[in-house]
């Protein structure tokens, strides 16, 4: 175990550490990492609609595989919230057995872009973008673990869900069985959100295990008739794709949410792992190693037919925050998750469903920039509106769509941002007169000139003079598109043409 450990340092570890002094830190790391992920893990898993084991192979796959490789040294992966409602819709529309191919198609795209060195051009994508999209799932994720803490099933759509809220209230009402479960699964939520202050039992137990653990308990002293989580076995759970499941990548959905899974969890794991680098001294993250790491994981995930994975910044978070030191914590985090499903999976078979609703409930909440949004939009409002309307567009249509219609709302945005264009013209002073209309007047034009502020440039342009010439100086644009460069030529010509044909005229007219 020590060799392995020194090998671990060697890969990403922080250097000057002693052996002993790294194996505690990180053995402790791991343990804490491994009771924040177990409660987690099944629940992401139970959300989106597939056996609870799979959320824990992805997370034994996220610490053995993707831990092992280079990247980022304290970042721990595993199935996330933020595609829960993706990985269900596809489940719903395609099946189980076709989840493993999609994350397999997903896991190699990242492996080729990291290998192209892609993977620092995922920095590149709006944060007001990537927080839409984290609202948006938080939002439908919320909505559909209502049901869930209820023990009903949820609408398929993110709107129905929503608006089928008011209809499952008052079935609640009318349900013992129901308001039971409502109250495990509030009570859960209580318990996250309280259990932080007890700084005591913090230290001991994670927030997460903490509020499973009780809620289970008094579901089992109460003998409370509501639904818990179905077991099946971990090599039962285990569905490799086969060949049928590989022909549906001919139809456009398939690839959609294949681009959508590569997308959003490369996305995910890039930004956390640049939150993690703030939280620690060690080496800094290589973004495209880490992208890698990351489909390398996937690809592992879909060839055992589980859950997608990205770098959860929680588990991350509870691995810096334990005082981890290197890689080690979260391999062995992965261990402590295989020992768990191959020794206790009947262990899972006690969970109430609600209880892990609650979990999500919470975690949904957690994903909705609350505390940045009235901030964003005195600040900088035009992100603040690219936030909200991708994440009602996530909730409105789905995943893929909300996503692309944030990106280009946001491509759009820069664009008028950078399209700054600025006319100076000289020779006013000269003032009017035969005189003044043989000297043409110096118009230069500085900037960027796109269509996108062509109306307003040639508003300034019609506005000169009528009577003199204009002699225009495109040298002080920095960028130019054809549609500026043409109608900037037309108008010129057409100004020059008209004021030549008022001076003949002038000139016919006797005196």
């Amino acid at each position: 175990m020590r060799n392995l450990l020194d090998r671990f340092r060697g890969a990403g570890g922080t250097s000057g550490s002693s052996g002993a002094g790294t194996f505690r830190a990180d053995f402790t790391a791991s343990l804490v990492v491994f009771l924040v992920a177990v409660p987690l893990c099944v629940g992401v898993a139970v959300a989106s609609g597939v056996p609870a084991e799979l959320g824990l192979i992805t997370g034994i796959v996220g610490g053995l595989v993707t831990g092992f490789l280079p990247g980022s040294s304290l970042q721990v992966s595993g199935p996330a919230a933020g595609l829960t409602v993706l990985v269900y819709e596809a489940v719903e529309q395609y099946g189980v057995a076709a989840l493993g191919v999609l994350v397999l198609i997903s896991g190699l795209l990242q492996l080729a872009m990291g290998a192209l060195g892609l993977g620092r051009w995922f920095r590149a994508i709006s944060v007001a973008v990537v927080q839409g999209m984290l609202a948006g799932i938080g939002l439908v994720l919320i909505a559909g673990q209502l049901y869930a803490l209820a023990d009903t099933k949820a609408p398929s759509s993110g709107l129905d869900k929503i608006f089928s809220i008011p209809g499952l209230i008052g079935d609640v009402a009318g349900s013992s069985d129901a308001l039971k479960a409502v109250a495990v699964g509030a009570g859960t939520i209580v318990i996250l959100v309280l259990w932080p202050r007890f700084r005591q039992g913090a230290k001991v137990l994670p927030a997460p295990l903490a509020a499973v653990a009780l809620a289970t308990a008094a579901t089992a002293i109460f003998d409370l008739p509501i639904a818990r989580v179905e077991v099946k076995g971990l090599l039962d759970a285990i569905q490799p794709p086969g060949g049928g499941e590989f022909q549906a990548l001919a139809e456009v959905g398939v690839i959609g949410t294949v681009l959508a899974f590569t997308l959003i969890a490369s996305a995910e794991s890039l930004f956390s792992a640049a939150a993690v680098d703030r939280l620690h001294d060690g080496p800094r993250t290589d973004y495209n190693k880490e992208l890698m790491a990351q489909g390398a994981g996937n690809t592992v995930c879909g060839l055992l037919g589980a859950l997608p994975m990205t770098a959860v910044i929680v588990r991350s978070a509870a691995n810096v925050q334990a005082g981890a030191k290197t890689k080690a914590s979260r391999v062995l985090h992965g261990v402590w998750l295989l020992v768990f499903a191959v020794l206790f999976p009947s262990a899972l078979g006690i969970i109430p469903v609600a209880t892990l609703a609650g979990v999500l409930v919470y975690s949904g909440w957690k994903l909705i920039p609350t505390k940045d949004l009235v901030p964003l939009w005195k600040s900088h409002r035009g992100e603040a509106i690219i936030l909200i309307v991708t994440a009602g567009a996530i909730v409105i249509t789905n995943m893929f769509e909300g996503v692309i219609i944030g990106l280009l709302m946001a491509v759009a945005k820069t664009a008028w941002e950078t399209s700054h264009v600025h006319v100076e013209v000289t020779g006013r002073e000269d003032g009017a007169g035969a005189d003044a209309g043989e000297k043409p007047l110096h118009v230069r034009v500085r900037g960027n000139a796109t269509f996108l502020r062509l109306p307003k440039l040639l508003d300034e342009l019609e506005g000169l003079p009528r009577e003199r010439e204009v002699e225009l100086d495109l040298t002080g644009l920095r960028h130019v598109d054809h549609a500026c460069e043409m109608a900037l030529a037309t108008w010129t010509e057409r100004h020059n043409a008209v004021v030549k044909r008022d001076a003949a005229l002038e000139d016919r007219i006797p005196a």
